[in-house]
């Protein structure tokens, strides 16, 4: 039961990969659409650091930053994926890394970035897990050491990604909104509600964050039931 299982979790994080194991698929090439739209939205500043949220879970925010990771790693860029949701972190998972260490540990000084940060199985792109979930990660994302992480990460990778909670959930999101050039906020076609969505935009806007623009993701485009990703400014 354990082996089916672990050979469940492997195919479905494939599946999730979709840049990284069917790069010449539509949808691929739809994730390589919103890396291009994010490159261009700001015209007096280049965006190094980014961040990507949703109303709630299981929209699809983790897979969608997971992959945006991988299309700038394959543009040669030296790229940093952040899990920077403590409370629900799944990084380790996507990428099949340890979690012992990563942000929490960081932030705390218990480690540096560069021992903390894991190489992926993708060129040029490198993954810092959540660390142990510590219990105060609002407190943590706010700190002085946040934002003398910020620095270093910055001075070491050409893009640095945020995954965070979702905004209605706890207020993490807007902490690290406006530390970030720019925050993209995933939204399922299927499940997040429009009031919902508003009221994250609402949330984000406040926050002072540079937001980008929206992923509207599980959008069902043709008769055979085949999803797409899909990005608008």
């Amino acid at each position: 039961m354990v082996l089916k299982t672990n050979k469940k979790a492997k195919f479905e994080n494939k599946r999730k990969l979709v840049t990284k194991v069917d790069p010449k698929s539509p949808i691929s090439e739809q994730y390589r659409t919103i890396r291009t739209n994010i490159q261009f939205s700001s015209v007096d500043q280049e965006i190094h650091t980014l961040m990507v949220t949703s109303s709630g879970p299981g929209e699809g925010k983790s897979t969608t930053i997971a992959n945006l990771a991988v299309t700038f790693a394959q543009q040669g860029k030296q790229v940093l994926l952040i899990d920077a949701d403590m409370r629900k972190p799944t990084m380790q998972y996507t990428f099949n890394v340890s979690n012992t260490v990563g942000l929490t540990t960081v932030l705390t000084g218990q480690e540096n970035l560069n021992r903390a940060v894991r190489p992926s199985d993708v060129d040029n792109l490198y993954i810092l897990t959540s660390g142990p979930i510590p219990p105060n990660p609002s407190e943590l994302l706010g700190s002085k050491a946040m934002k003398a992480f910020f620095e270093k990460a910055k001075e070491e990778f050409d893009m640095v990604l945020f995954d965070t909670p979702p905004v209605l959930a706890v207020t993490d999101a807007q902490i690290l909104s406006n530390q970030c050039d720019g925050t993209i906020l995933v939204v399922n076609s299927e499940k997040t509600e429009i009031d919902k969505a508003t009221k994250s935009k609402e949330l984000l806007v406040a926050a002072k964050a540079n937001l980008l623009g929206v992923v509207l993701n599980n959008r069902r485009i043709d008769s055979k039931n085949q999803y797409y990703y899909y990005g608008t400014k």
